[in-house]
């Protein structure tokens, strides 16, 4: 781990000169932004300028891998540490204070990382030390000696996920890692004993933490604490006691300072006190003139580096060869299959670039083989889905492919809040769900997880993939493995059958490679010369439209539809999000469209090919077939049935409708 030497006496006593610049800033800018947290970024400043002094960070290598990195949890002291950054020269300290929360600026309310130097965007408490553990744990893998500082609140304490942290970080030894929590004993209601009393100190010890308590003001104490705790072979946490409002009379201890900037009379008179000069006209006139883009540039912005994260490779890992199924198989046994394969054959030192996360679920989510290839690369979590699914977000930015596996509920539903942080942060998560859909069965109501499509939909940069048969889930997964950006496969929980051609074949056979965004035409039907006659035949009606565990159904009911002198497309629809137009035109052209789904009717494939035909202007009729309300416990063939989603009764309904 990286070390750090003792502060000299010069050192300190430029930190004193910084602190009051400091503090000068963070009021003007709060005050020219008319909002901001003023009071816990004044309690946090001193502790900020001492780490930006001591730790291995360079603002003209902020991507240099061997630096520490800094997390601030407590996103709103963005004016604490949009200084402390400026101050140690990441940029002007004049772009800040201008700029601050200024649509079009990079300064945002809440820190993020498109701010240099700024590790992880955070708002959402206590979710920081699950971040500052993923990078943690990212230097372990990878054999990197930097270091991990948190800045958190004393408020987010109370959080549940920051025990999940603290437990995690024991078992696997992250003495790498140092939470530092601002104790300024007020949260935004008032004293946070009167809130919510908590033992903080307590709480970190029966953890397995080592705990020193310090003053938060005291350059002297502030840098021989980062010292030692760096020093300390198991995670550390320093409690710094600060005073809310610190180096402002008026504002010291005041609760309403955590999210109250000063009017323009009182940051006259704090200024005063301070000793700085008032120059908030200067600012002002900075902030008029601020070139703020048009929202087509903005638009331009964003797309671009869209286009930027998605052209570029993650890494150079071997795809393999693909594993071809004739038989019927469980998608994520296929998942499983495909994933201890790539371990295998992408064995490297000094480490293997793939990170495996579990919940406890090994053996349901079929990652037992994985861990055979590379035992120290399969992260086991246990039941701590929060923690974990923001720990492997932070991860996926060290240059690991990452894969967050769990059950659908656990997975998406439960962790839905900290998968919208991961995409807030650009991550390359690839987050694998099983046990999707009424096809849990016994497990009912509380697992059947019936809206992970409509939840991800959602998170902008989320692109979801629901594959049809265990040959088409084994190409997706190879197809991901040197993929960037944020993705979700979600996968049943029985065997399929695999896809077949009308002639026997397989449809997903050795030299199908999956494509994001396309979708696969599983039965095309024709008139012979002979079947003309509408006395024989009653033509083309229109097109079956489905995705997963449904589709094996869907080809039956196509089959079986024809033998009745009905015949319909069917198309796999596995990537719901990106469905291509001239596909959604061609089932149109067909006649009437059927949706077909293990999912909430009303948000998940039947509206999204509702959305599309709407904003192409086709013309069609749309039916939905899809879970109306929470189901029953059984055999899934048994809980199909009584929604409706049984194989007889879909047909039934079809030709009811085309009657």
């Amino acid at each position: 781990m990286n070390t750090y030497s003792s502060l000299k006496n010069e050192s300190i006593e430029s930190l004193k000169k910084r602190a009051i610049l400091a503090r000068s800033a963070i009021i003007k800018a709060t005050t020219l932004a008319g909002s901001g947290h003023p009071g816990g970024s004044m309690s946090a400043i001193d502790i900020l300028l001492t780490l930006y002094e001591m730790l291995h960070i360079d603002p003209r290598k902020c991507k240099l891998e061997e630096r520490d990195r800094i997390v601030i949890s407590n996103g709103h002291i963005s004016p604490g540490t949009y200084t402390a950054l400026a101050l140690n020269g990441f940029f002007p300290l004049e772009d800040f204070v201008s700029q601050f929360r200024l649509c079009g600026s990079i300064f945002e309310g809440h820190v993020e990382r498109t701010v240099p130097g700024i590790e992880w965007g955070s708002g959402n408490l206590g979710q920081g030390l699950s971040a500052g553990c993923g990078f943690a744990l990212a230097a372990k893998v990878k054999n990197l000696s930097y270091n991990v500082f948190v800045m958190m609140g004393d408020g987010e304490q109370q959080k549940g996920q920051l025990s999940e942290a603290c437990r995690f970080a024991v078992k696997y030894g992250l003495n790498n890692i140092t939470g530092i929590i601002d104790y300024n004993r007020l949260q935004i209601s008032g004293e946070i004993d009167r809130i919510m009393p908590q033992n903080i100190k307590e709480n970190y010890i029966s953890a397995g933490w080592k705990v020193l308590e310090i003053d938060g003001h005291d350059f002297t104490e502030i840098s021989e604490a980062v010292r030692h705790a760096a020093e300390i072979d198991k995670p550390a946490v320093i409690i710094a006691n600060t005073v809310m409002g610190k180096g402002v009379s008026f504002m010291e201890n005041k609760e309403k300072y955590h999210g109250s900037a000063l009017s323009e009379d009182q940051l006259s008179a704090a200024l005063e006190e301070l000793g700085s000069e008032n120059d908030l006209d200067h600012y002002r006139q900075l902030r008029e003139s601020f070139p703020c883009k048009t929202r087509q540039e903005l638009t331009e912005v964003s797309s671009k580096t869209e286009e930027e994260r998605e052209s570029a490779p993650f890494s150079d890992l071997d795809k393999g060869k693909a594993i071809v199924y004739d038989k019927p198989l469980d998608n994520r046994s296929a998942w499983g299959n495909a994933l201890a394969d790539l371990a295998k054959i992408n064995k490297r030192e000094p480490y293997t670039p793939i990170i495996v996360f579990d919940c406890d679920l090994q053996g349901s989510v079929k990652t037992n083989d994985f861990e055979k290839e590379l035992p120290d690369n399969f992260i086991q979590s246990g039941i701590m889905e929060h923690h974990t699914a923001v720990m492997s977000g932070s991860v996926s930015l060290e240059g690991l492919q990452t894969f967050f596996v769990d059950f659908g509920v656990f997975g998406v539903d439960e962790t839905y809040n900290q998968h919208r942080l991961n995409d807030i942060n650009e991550t390359n998560l690839k987050v694998i769900v099983t046990h999707v859909g009424l096809d849990v069965g016994e497990d009912g109501k509380t697992h059947q997880c019936l809206d992970y499509l409509a939840l991800m939909r959602n998170l902008y940069h989320f692109r979801p993939i629901i594959p049809v048969c265990p040959n088409q889930t084994d190409r997706a997964i190879r197809y991901l493995i040197n993929k960037k950006g944020n993705y979700l496969v979600a996968m049943g929980r029985s065997k399929v059958p695999v896809i077949k051609k009308e002639d026997g074949s397989l449809f997903y056979g050795e030299d199908y490679h999956f494509e994001y965004g396309k979708a696969d035409l599983i039965r095309n039907p024709s008139l012979s010369p002979d079947e003309t006659d509408p006395q024989n035949r009653k033509g083309i009606k229109g097109a079956l439209l489905t995705m997963g565990t449904l589709a094996s159904k869907g080809v039956e009911i196509v089959d079986r539809l024809k033998e009745k002198g009905i015949l319909l497309q069917l198309w796999a629809v596995s990537c719901p999000n990106d469905i291509p137009e001239d596909s959604l035109r061609m089932a149109a052209e067909a006649g009437t469209i059927f949706t077909y789904e293990d999912h909430n009717v009303h948000t998940g494939l039947g509206s999204i090919v509702a959305d599309r035909l709407l904003e192409l202007q086709i013309k069609a009729r749309l039916i939905k077939f899809g879970v109306r309300d929470y189901a029953l416990s059984g055999k899934s063939e048994g809980v199909f049935y009584h929604a409706g989603l049984d194989v007889d009764t879909v047909m039934k309904q079809i030709e009811d409708q085309l009657q």
